[in-house]
């Protein structure tokens, strides 16, 4: 965890309302102070500051003195307050333009020895500079060069990396650095940008995403950062979310303080430890400049309006730090999550003879999955399969195409040491190698599927009706459970089977099977996950009760749970044994609800708590007494 003051960072990414990334040029110190005092009073202590390339670095060999002197007085003004920033280096791309320096003249950021030693020089000399100032927090190399710098190899962007983040350590600076690229990696997305996660995590002392997902379901929308982090945990190396936010020209206000909300504290449960939201103000005079006069919703995404009061964004940060100062969050750790999420190597390997969309659309489905699972109450640990599963209770590996032979025969072990594993069956999303990649699908599972080459059997229902013929843990036999069936001609297909050492524990209403049961191994004919996440304002839906009902089958630890899957519930320990409990409503209405489990106490007064009322996608953050 990465802190300043003894608490961790949470700020906003910081241009002045004199000028945006023009700022430099007409620096008014007292503006800035008024502008970092409100936001010191909402309990940030930290900033993300950028020197604009152009003007810090106007010709090859050269920084300006002037700009640099700004600068140094600005890092005074956060002194003043008791705060820190994270100086960014190359700032070629912002909010919707880039600019180069006149003297790029369009030479190769990564692959031009001149042009990178021209960068390497600029952030050595800067650091030089500023490194023993005791307001810089870290450093941050860029800001989202993938969308500034030429497309890449991956071999060429990490070298550059590497020698970007050498200039800092040659400058003396000694604070965390990352890249600023925003972790849009192929680890991540399933798209190769050339800038591997993987890679620079290795090179680098935190990994920071930046996520602004435009979404077709409200609850995807507020887990997507809390996924993201969790697919950037790599190398074990803290997570801050170093970009975030919402423009007021995309959303009111009331919508836009719960996004704050709701993001906050689901990547808090994810495993972030850091947050820097986009950005500090508003830059409505700045309407003839660009990027806003081009971008015009750029000029709206601050936490202060253009006359510095606060908007409510801002208040739910206030808010979150005051919840993490109560749990003294800098002792506090996730659970160890007994739930591993299967990441399939084919996310982010390239094999022979493989489609780019095989990794694509694995990010859909593995979302759709963590959103089942947090509606389930369940802590899940992305487990990637290039880094080899770890032990869990439980494993999902859901609308599953591609595994790699060893990986099947490790989970099929598992299941024989006593853990749970299910699998729902996916053909993937075109017609290359349709169907399911695995040697021994029949024997592992008990079943003869029945399936023509090169064929699949199309899901003709809009909805699927699975009922149960036996039990499966809490869900009883004859209960029916009703899905909605999305995705295109090559995703919204089942696999036809015939139990034969396994047992059919549900069926469809055609009488297909859907979950076959062989020991601990589940097997679901349907892919639910990948249904369900091509399809708009489809959550809650039913795989969450699957997914609890296999919980309760591990022997899963969930100290405390809420009936509504609209309710999720995270926890948190602190190292001297209090044990903290979130209520995360995803309703748009106020629920009244009762947890399950341990007995909770208000996280102020200690008094104790059986019934609580969650606003329109409130939080409650509750002390678990016992369990």
């Amino acid at each position: 965890m990465l802190l300043f003051d003894g608490r961790p960072w949470l700020g906003a990414n910081f241009w002045s309302r004199s000028g945006g990334p023009l700022m430099w040029r007409n620096y008014d110190r007292d503006l800035v102070t008024q502008e970092l005092r409100v936001l010191r009073e909402h309990g940030m202590n930290v900033t993300r500051s950028f020197f604009y390339w152009p003007d810090f670095h106007p010709e090859p060999g050269r920084v300006d003195d002037e700009m640099v002197a700004r600068y140094a007085d600005f890092l005074d003004r956060h002194t003043e307050q008791g705060m820190a920033t994270i100086p960014t280096f190359i700032i070629g791309h912002m909010s919707g333009e880039n600019w180069d320096p006149a003297w790029r003249q369009g030479r190769d950021l990564y692959s031009d020895v001149w042009m990178v030693g021209r960068q390497a020089w600029f952030v050595e000399r800067l650091t030089a500079r500023f490194h023993s100032h005791p307001a810089v927090a870290g450093w941050l190399i860029s800001n989202e060069m993938p969308i500034y710098g030429e497309p890449a190899t991956r071999e060429a962007v990490t070298a550059w990396a590497q020698l970007m983040v050498q200039a800092v350590r040659a400058g003396g600076g000694t604070q965390p650095v990352s890249i600023g690229d925003g972790a849009w990696g192929i680890e991540v997305t399933g798209r190769d940008n050339g800038f591997s996660v993987r890679d620079l995590a290795a090179l680098t002392d935190f990994v920071g995403p930046h996520v602004y997902r435009m979404e077709n379901d409200v609850v995807r929308q507020h887990l997507t950062a809390a996924f993201i982090c969790q697919l950037a945990d790599l190398n074990g190396k803290p997570v801050v979310l170093e970009e975030f936010g919402v423009t007021d020209s995309f959303v009111s206000a009331e919508h836009g303080a719960q996004y704050y909300r709701q993001i906050l504290h689901n990547t808090l449960l994810a495993g972030a430890t850091g947050w820097i939201a986009w950005n500090n103000t508003d830059f409505d005079d700045l309407f003839t400049q660009d990027p806003y006069r081009h971008h015009p919703f750029e000029l709206r995404f601050g936490l202060t309006d253009v006359t510095g009061a606060p908007k409510p964004q801002l208040r739910e940060v206030r808010d979150f730090a005051d919840v993490l100062d109560k749990i003294d969050f800098p002792n506090c750790v996730r659970p160890e999550p007994e739930v591993a999420l299967v990441v399939p190597s084919y996310l982010e390997h390239r094999y022979p003879f493989t489609e780019e969309d095989d990794s694509s659309h694995l990010f859909d489905v593995l979302r759709q999955s963590y959103v089942a699972a947090r509606a389930a109450d369940l802590s899940v640990t992305a487990a990637r399969e290039l880094d080899g599963l770890p032990a869990a209770k439980l494993y999902l590996v859901p609308s599953a195409k591609q595994l790699t032979a060893p990986t099947w025969r490790y989970l099929a072990d598992r299941a024989e040491g006593g853990a749970t594993v299910f699998v729902s069956y996916s053909a993937g999303n075109h017609s290359t190698q349709r169907g399911m990649w695995h040697g021994d699908l029949d024997g592992m599972f008990g079943v003869a599927h029945q399936l023509r080459y090169g064929m699949v059997d199309p899901v003709t229902d809009d909805e699927v009706a699975v009922t149960f013929t036996a039990d499966l843990g809490p869900i009883g036999a004859g209960t029916t459970l009703t899905f909605r069936a999305g995705g295109n001609e090559h995703e919204r297909v089942f696999l036809p089977v015939r139990a034969t050492d396994g047992e059919v524990v549900a069926v469809d209403q055609h009488g297909n099977p859907v979950l076959v049961r062989k020991g601990q191994l589940v097997l679901c004919t349907y892919p639910l996950e990948a249904m369900a996440a091509a399809l708009p304002r489809v959550n809650p839906e039913p795989t969450q009760r699957i997914y609890d009902a296999l919980a309760a089958i591990a022997g899963v630890s969930r100290a405390v749970t809420v009936a509504d899957p609209l309710v999720h519930v995270g926890e948190m320990a602190h190292r001297d044994g209090r044990r903290f409990v979130w209520l995360i409503s995803q309703a748009e209405e106020e629920l009244e609800v009762k947890p399950a489990g341990g007995t909770l106490a208000d996280l102020t007064s200690g008094e104790p708590v059986n019934e609580v009322t969650l606003r329109p996608y409130g939080v409650r953050v509750l002390v678990l007494e016992d369990s």
